[in-house]
């Protein structure tokens, strides 16, 4: 069968077979019995199909438009005309016509496979299986070493995806859509945050006096000697002495003998000391050489030692009065 005649038979309309008229006619039947020439006389006489009767219901002798059987040809021809049997005549274009509907023809029907591959329920594998791959029940050796080796390749194969994913960079973007790079963020935040430490260190040390910040070195130097340091200090260590020995002390009354004279004279910074009497103040402060004696004070470092001294007295005279009692 060519490719014109499949076309023709499964697609092209077929044109209606006329009637034939039959040889032998049908007899009349001729009527025999009562015969009423009058519906009068009964009262039953059908009315007349000419009388206009508005209640009457309408019939529509003509059949719908769109069950109309079609009076012209809806086939329509791509490209050039399919050829005919009958055609004798050799034609170049013969081999890509034919090509070009086998193509189409082709695609229409795996479109059709495919779009009932879609809609097809999809099947559960009811199969119960073991924790190693290979199916429960009754198997034969080599089905479970095949079974046992599918699991192993798949999980094989999950682990090598796994990798392949986590290689892969993960790609970040702003709310215009622009590429973020993270690792250059984060070294501009942690770079902020040491510059936001750096200066809040600075500001702490810039409300520091030199004292403090003469303590400060010292106990550095104190942790870096403690590194070499044994664990035991004994009465005769000279580093433990001479440390409490330089601690200043409220009320020592051998603060000003000693034989370090020299190095009373001078402050913690090393500047000279004032050598005649100064009222004492809440922090040991001395004045230095260049003070002239006179107090700018408000007077209350004066109150407040006063103010100390006579709780201290009335709480030793209570406790004077208990013994008493």
């Amino acid at each position: 069968m060519s490719l014109a005649d499949y076309l023709a038979k499964n697609y092209l309309t077929a044109s209606k077979p006329p009637q034939k008229s039959k040889k032998r006619k049908r007899k009349a039947v001729e009527p025999s019995g009562l015969t009423i020439s009058s519906e009068d006389l009964t009262g039953w006489s059908s009315k007349n199909s000419n009388d206009s009767d508005d209640n009457a219901p309408i019939t529509l002798t003509s059949k719908p438009t769109a069950f109309r059987k079609s009076t012209r040809d809806n086939w329509i021809t791509v490209g050039s005309s399919a050829p005919s049997a009958s055609t004798t005549t050799p034609n170049p274009n013969d081999d890509n016509d034919t090509a070009a509907a086998d193509a189409i023809i082709s695609l229409t029907a795996a479109e059709n496979t495919a779009e009932s591959t879609d809609d097809a329920p999809t099947l559960a594998d009811d199969t119960q299986t073991m924790h190693n791959g290979a199916p429960a029940g009754l198997q034969s050796a080599a089905s479970v070493a095949a079974a046992v080796k599918n699991r192993e390749k798949e999980e094989r194969r999950r682990a090598q995806d796994a990798l392949a994913s986590g290689s892969q960079e993960t790609v970040y973007r702003d709310a215009s859509g622009r590429i973020v790079n993270v690792a250059l963020k984060r070294a501009e935040l942690r770079k902020a945050a040491d510059a936001a430490a750096l200066k809040a260190r600075e500001d702490v040390e810039s409300r520091q006096g030199e004292v403090q910040r003469a303590e400060a070195v010292a106990r550095k130097e104190a942790l870096g000697e403690a590194k070499l340091m044994g664990v035991a200090r004994y009465a005769d260590d000279e580093g433990l002495n001479e440390e409490m020995r330089g601690v200043e002390r409220w009320g020592d009354p051998m603060a000003g003998v000693g034989g370090e004279g020299g190095k009373k004279g001078r402050s913690r910074t090393g500047r000279p000391l004032y050598k005649g009497h100064a009222a004492p103040n809440r922090y040991g402060i001395k004045p230095g050489h260049k003070w002239d004696g006179v107090e700018r004070g408000n007077g209350f470092e004066r109150e407040w030692f006063e103010a100390r001294n006579q709780r201290r007295g009335r709480e030793e005279l209570e406790f004077m009065w208990q013994m008493d009692e």
